[in-house]
């Protein structure tokens, strides 16, 4: 079989996506140094040695709001709040399955001067509701979901029991023909 002589077509196409190649190379590598000096920049003027301090900061300049109304917006939010300071965030909590508010939110600002103005609004009415404004509370390790400690020596959960660690099932005489069952062992019945 002989191969088709390639034409003057394939060659104009094949030298415009190897331009195209080269200009997205280009472009990436343009993009790289754009990073590199931002996150230089940022290292720079952050003052913060380590995550934990960046983090610490967004946990002081964020609020918690509950009685979020269930099909608000975040930029509806953030018109409502914009008097308070920048703000560099919005998160509404919603539910994975449905998608629809879970009828609460996080704010995240700027500084603390607008946390504290932030707080001002607790009781403004948004879309028919009152809004309660709290500063967003700091998870600590350690602490249980509800802020009690584990106790030593309290057992969670069902114990299991000593010996068989299941229930047989047998056929009872009163059933031959293998109709009726009981179970038996240290688990429990039916």
């Amino acid at each position: 079989m002989a191969e088709e002589e390639p034409t003057y077509e394939d060659d104009d196409e094949v030298e415009e996506m190897k331009r195209r190649v080269q200009e997205m190379e280009e472009e990436a590598e343009q993009l790289k140094e754009l990073q590199e000096s931002v996150a230089k920049e940022i290292d720079a003027t952050s003052g913060a040695s380590s995550a934990a301090d960046v983090g610490g900061a967004v946990e002081e300049n964020s609020v918690h709001i509950s009685q979020v109304d269930y099909d608000a917006k975040p930029e509806e939010l953030q018109e409502h709040f914009a008097s308070c300071g920048t703000i560099n965030r919005v998160t509404i909590m919603c539910d994975k399955f449905t998608g629809k508010g879970k009828g609460f939110a996080y704010i995240e600002f700027a500084d603390k001067e607008a946390v504290d103005n932030a707080l001002l609004l607790n009781d403004s009415v948004f879309k028919g509701r009152e809004l309660k404004v709290a500063v967003k509370r700091v998870n600590e390790p350690g602490m249980k979901a509800k802020g009690k400690e584990e106790k030593a020596g309290k057992a969670k959960g069902r114990a299991k029991a000593k010996g068989k660690e299941r229930a047989t099932v047998k056929a009872t005489r009163a059933g031959a023909g293998g109709g009726h069952r009981r179970r038996t062992g240290r688990c429990g019945g039916f």
